[in-house]
Protein backbone atom coordinates (compact mmCIF):
# COMPACT_ATOMS: atom_id res chain seq x y z
CA UNK A 1 0.00 0.00 0.00
CA UNK A 2 1.25 3.33 -1.07
CA UNK A 3 1.55 6.49 1.10
CA UNK A 4 -2.06 7.83 2.54
CA UNK A 5 -2.66 11.61 1.82
CA UNK A 6 -5.55 13.59 3.00
CA UNK A 7 -6.93 12.86 -0.57
CA UNK A 8 -6.85 9.03 -0.21
CA UNK A 9 -8.15 9.61 3.50
CA UNK A 10 -11.15 11.32 2.61
CA UNK A 11 -12.26 8.73 0.50
CA UNK A 12 -13.24 6.78 3.57
CA UNK A 13 -16.58 6.40 4.47
CA UNK A 14 -17.65 7.90 1.01
CA UNK A 15 -20.26 7.24 -1.09
CA UNK A 16 -19.38 5.94 -4.62
CA UNK A 17 -19.19 8.02 -7.32
CA UNK A 18 -18.74 5.69 -10.18
CA UNK A 19 -21.90 3.82 -9.17
CA UNK A 20 -21.78 1.22 -12.26
CA UNK A 21 -25.27 -0.09 -12.93
CA UNK A 22 -25.22 -4.20 -11.78
CA UNK A 23 -21.59 -3.66 -10.17
CA UNK A 24 -21.62 -0.71 -7.68
CA UNK A 25 -22.07 -2.39 -4.16
CA UNK A 26 -23.32 0.97 -2.57
CA UNK A 27 -21.22 0.01 0.52
CA UNK A 28 -19.20 3.11 1.97
CA UNK A 29 -17.13 1.05 4.24
CA UNK A 30 -15.69 0.24 1.05
CA UNK A 31 -14.66 3.37 -0.45
CA UNK A 32 -10.88 3.97 -2.07
CA UNK A 33 -9.57 6.44 -4.13
CA UNK A 34 -9.79 5.40 -7.52
CA UNK A 35 -6.74 7.13 -9.80
CA UNK A 36 -8.05 7.47 -13.76
CA UNK A 37 -5.26 5.08 -16.28
CA UNK A 38 -2.89 6.42 -18.15
CA UNK A 39 -0.44 7.59 -15.32
CA UNK A 40 2.00 6.39 -17.81
CA UNK A 41 5.01 4.37 -16.87
CA UNK A 42 3.43 3.08 -14.18
CA UNK A 43 2.77 5.91 -12.72
CA UNK A 44 -0.47 6.93 -11.27
CA UNK A 45 -2.34 10.07 -11.88
CA UNK A 46 -2.57 12.83 -9.28
CA UNK A 47 -4.52 12.46 -6.55
CA UNK A 48 -6.84 15.24 -7.43
CA UNK A 49 -7.63 13.02 -10.41
CA UNK A 50 -9.63 10.18 -8.56
CA UNK A 51 -12.61 9.58 -7.73
CA UNK A 52 -14.56 7.97 -4.72
CA UNK A 53 -15.63 4.20 -5.68
CA UNK A 54 -16.52 1.14 -3.67
CA UNK A 55 -14.66 -1.40 -4.22
CA UNK A 56 -16.26 -3.03 -6.38
CA UNK A 57 -16.51 -0.15 -9.13
CA UNK A 58 -12.81 0.18 -8.50
CA UNK A 59 -12.10 -3.06 -9.63
CA UNK A 60 -14.22 -2.67 -12.44
CA UNK A 61 -12.44 0.55 -13.47
CA UNK A 62 -9.09 -1.25 -13.36
CA UNK A 63 -9.73 -3.75 -15.95
CA UNK A 64 -13.18 -4.87 -16.70
CA UNK A 65 -14.64 -2.89 -18.80
CA UNK A 66 -14.55 -5.62 -21.35
CA UNK A 67 -17.48 -7.05 -19.87
CA UNK A 68 -20.54 -4.33 -21.10
CA UNK A 69 -19.02 -1.25 -22.50
CA UNK A 70 -16.01 0.06 -23.76
CA UNK A 71 -12.96 1.58 -22.68
CA UNK A 72 -13.54 5.33 -23.85
CA UNK A 73 -17.22 4.53 -21.67
CA UNK A 74 -15.22 3.48 -18.91
CA UNK A 75 -13.05 5.92 -19.33
CA UNK A 76 -15.78 8.90 -19.33
CA UNK A 77 -17.84 7.05 -16.44
CA UNK A 78 -14.73 7.30 -14.51
CA UNK A 79 -13.82 11.36 -15.84
CA UNK A 80 -17.53 12.37 -14.64
CA UNK A 81 -17.04 10.20 -10.99
CA UNK A 82 -13.58 12.25 -10.74
CA UNK A 83 -15.79 15.83 -10.82
CA UNK A 84 -18.08 14.52 -9.01
CA UNK A 85 -15.15 13.47 -6.30
CA UNK A 86 -13.09 16.89 -6.83
CA UNK A 87 -16.51 18.74 -6.19
CA UNK A 88 -17.03 16.85 -2.66
CA UNK A 89 -13.44 17.45 -1.58
CA UNK A 90 -14.08 21.14 -2.31
CA UNK A 91 -17.55 21.16 -0.15
CA UNK A 92 -15.71 19.27 2.52
CA UNK A 93 -12.18 21.64 2.50
CA UNK A 94 -10.01 18.79 1.34
CA UNK A 95 -9.49 20.02 -2.35
CA UNK A 96 -8.94 24.18 -2.15
CA UNK A 97 -9.37 26.36 -5.40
Amino acid sequence: MGKQTKYTKSARGKECQVRLWNVCNHNPETTVLAHLNGGGGGMKHLDIHAAYACSDCHSYLDGGYVNFISRDDRDHIHLQAVINTQKIMVEDGILKL
